[in-house]
């Protein structure tokens, strides 16, 4: 499985803003100079996500985008679907469970269509699972210790 460039800066967009203090506004040139991402393809992806209620914007001074929703309510999932669309392994694993033929020509889908559509369920279900606030957890150190007095 290999993400599109788009969906790889959507993804790092809302982490960097997630990591942030919940309702703070970023411009689209913080976003884009913080993640090295190219600011006119940037401007694409936040209006994707605006449109698909991920981001809110604000207008005027001190305007920008907001995340629309707590990073433990963003899963990855829907944000690759909202850039990419739903991924398929291959054609065939598209037709399984359906009466369409696959690109082989079988109905409901060939063996390795079928075999391919449990991995697609598999990640699509990993990928709904996990959140941007998961994400963000794998930040911290794991044998940091902490003491308070």
């Amino acid at each position: 499985m290999k993400l599109s460039k788009k969906a790889e800066y959507a993804l790092r967009a809302v982490v960097a803003m997630a990591r942030e203090s919940p309702g703070r506004t970023f411009s689209i040139q913080e976003i884009a100079t913080g993640e090295r991402i190219p600011l006119k393809f940037l401007e694409q992806i936040l209006l994707v996500l605006k449109n698909g209620g991920i981001l809110r914007s604000k207008r005027g001074v001190g305007g920008g985008y907001q995340l629309a929703r707590q990073a433990k309510r963003l899963s990855l999932g829907e944000l690759l679907e909202l850039i990419d669309g739903e991924a398929e392994p291959i054609p065939c694993s598209a037709a399984v469970g359906t009466q369409n033929e696959c690109e082989c020509g079988v109905p409901g889908g060939c063996a390795l269509g079928r075999t391919l559509a449990q991995l697609r369920d598999q990640a699509h279900e990993w990928l709904h699972q996990t959140t941007i606030a998961d994400v963000i957890e794998k930040e911290r150190p794991k044998d940091s210790m902490s003491f308070e007095i």
